[in-house]
């Protein structure tokens, strides 16, 4: 990171830190909801951003998370036991979900996560003895942290913040351990990364796994945060939106989930003026975005450092020209 990035994440604390005092009960919410899908699509931008892997099947695991600890509270079991439970169970489905793309690739691998988040969700959906199916699980407790209630909003919302802050210091270690620069290898040109001595089965199935513990923990976060689920915001349609906050925001760019989860979360929220055209209106400036920055908005140093480099080049090249015809 430059010292500019880290000036930007330091302002950008600074203002998360602030803001809750100045908001009126939903514009804390709508954080929180926005932090929560920051966490899950760090673990998405790993699998899909970092990793090349294609995956449209996170909002499963961020169901997952959701239900278990949902499940474990209405049990009476506390949700700092139900966390590692939910985390545990995500990392070894991921871990099953990447199989498949140790065989088939891009579209098809597309589709094999699709169909797996298609069965959890009819799960979800169809086994009301565990689950609750369409009445879903209500009246979900809040936790506590070391004796403090968190059942307020701007309290849950420090306890959100505070679990981004520290998962991104997690993943920011992740990416520049060996690890990261394995998975990269693993995206950029596996036969490559394979010759290197990079054991791309293992990293490729780490990728989902490790992708699919933030989505659970996002998830029961979100538990938490809306105290009542069911199967609707675990659908393939959020896998969809979520891997679009990736895409929009900058796949393998580290702070591409901030971006596009505001993107796909607040953006919404700032078009109601619309009306019933608002997500005409949403689709219409993804669809115009994605045309014009392909490689999502954090590219855009990327793309104006590569011009200003290309017209140097270029003048260079004329400097030097002119120099030779110069010459008797």
């Amino acid at each position: 990171m430059n010292k500019t990035l880290y000036g930007l994440l330091g302002l950008l604390a600074v203002v998360l830190l602030a803001a809750p005092p100045f908001l009126k009960g939903y514009g804390v919410y709508l954080l929180s909801y926005w932090l929560v899908f920051v966490i899950a699509n760090m673990g998405l931008n790993l699998t899909v951003g970092y990793a090349g892997q294609k995956s449209l099947g996170h909002a499963a695991f961020f169901g997952i998370g959701a239900y278990t600890v949902a499940i474990l509270l209405k049990a009476g079991i506390s949700f700092w036991l139900g966390l590692p439970l939910a985390m545990a169970g995500c990392f070894v489905l991921g871990l099953a979900v990447g199989f498949p793309a140790l065989r088939v690739q891009t579209i098809y691998l597309a589709f094999a996560t699709l169909g797996f988040n298609t069965a959890v969700w009819l799960v979800m959906r169809n086994e009301e003895w565990l689950t609750g199916g369409t009445f879903g699980i209500n009246n979900i407790a809040r936790p506590g942290l070391f004796g403090l209630s968190l059942d307020g909003s701007r309290a849950y919302y420090y306890f959100v913040l505070g679990a981004a802050v520290l998962l991104g210091a997690v993943m920011w270690g992740l990416l520049r351990s060996p690890w990261g620069k394995a998975f990269t290898a693993l995206r950029d040109n596996p036969i490559r990364a394979e010759s290197l001595g990079i054991d791309v089965q293992a990293y490729t199935l780490l990728a989902f796994a490790i992708g699919a513990v933030y989505a659970g923990i996002a998830g029961a976060l979100f538990a938490s945060l809306v105290q009542f689920i069911e199967p609707a915001p675990f659908a393939v349609g959020t896998s969809f939106m979520m891997y679009l906050m990736v895409v929009v925001g900058g796949p393998g760019y580290f702070l591409g989930p901030l971006l596009g989860s505001a993107v796909g979360v607040l953006l919404p929220e700032w078009l109601r003026f619309a009306q019933a055209w608002y997500l005409f209106v949403f689709g219409v400036a993804v669809v115009l975005l994605m045309l014009w920055l392909p490689d999502g908005l954090l590219s855009i140093p990327d793309r104006l450092r590569a011009r200003r480099q290309a017209r140097e080049a270029s003048a260079a090249r004329s400097a030097a020209a002119a120099r030779l015809g110069a010459r008797p």
